[in-house]
């Protein structure tokens, strides 16, 4: 991951359905501005470890991270618009987290997180990590070495060390 603690979000826009299912793009600064945001790199959704740990567990720490002072949780994923908000609604989300696709990989690039998983027939995918992110400026970030691995980017773990 190219981005470090300290650096900015570099301008990226990702895409979500609003209330009226029509995709929209929005700039990742404009989401963080003025804001204390947790954001989960996924592979992909729906797959094995994101649907399983990584999603879920934030899903059901989210009273903790807003006793944190987290005021925004992000999910982003190398997914279309319409299937970023079809998982969450499988992951009964709610308003809890605002799900989000990188489907061009603009974002994910900008931060250095891409990872060819063309082999296992995903093509290029997101690393899976985790950023607290304030007003913009990146404080912490896990990243795993691996994406099928979900340990130091997980609820559990990641809020303990905030």
């Amino acid at each position: 991951m190219k981005i470090k603690v300290g650096d900015k979000l570099p301008n990226s826009e990702i895409f979500y359905l609003d209330e009226d299912n029509l995709p929209q793009k929005i700039d990742i600064l404009n989401l963080c501005k003025n804001n204390k945001v947790l954001i989960l790199g996924m592979p992909g959704a729906f797959t094995k470890t994101c649907s399983a740990i990584h999603l879920p567990g934030y899903v059901k720490s989210y009273n903790l991270a807003l006793k944190k002072g987290i005021t925004k949780i992000i999910c982003i994923a190398v997914n279309d618009p319409n299937v970023m908000k079809a998982w969450g609604e499988n992951q009964n989300v709610g308003k809890k987290i605002f799900m989000a696709g990188d489907p061009f990989l603009k974002f994910t690039k900008a931060i250095g997180a891409e990872v060819d998983k063309s082999a296992k027939g995903l093509g290029m995918r997101s690393n899976r990590y985790t950023m607290l992110v304030e007003n913009g400026e990146l404080k912490r970030v896990e990243e795993e070495k691996e994406t099928a691995t979900c340990e130091l980017s997980a609820a559990e773990n990641f809020l303990k060390s905030i």
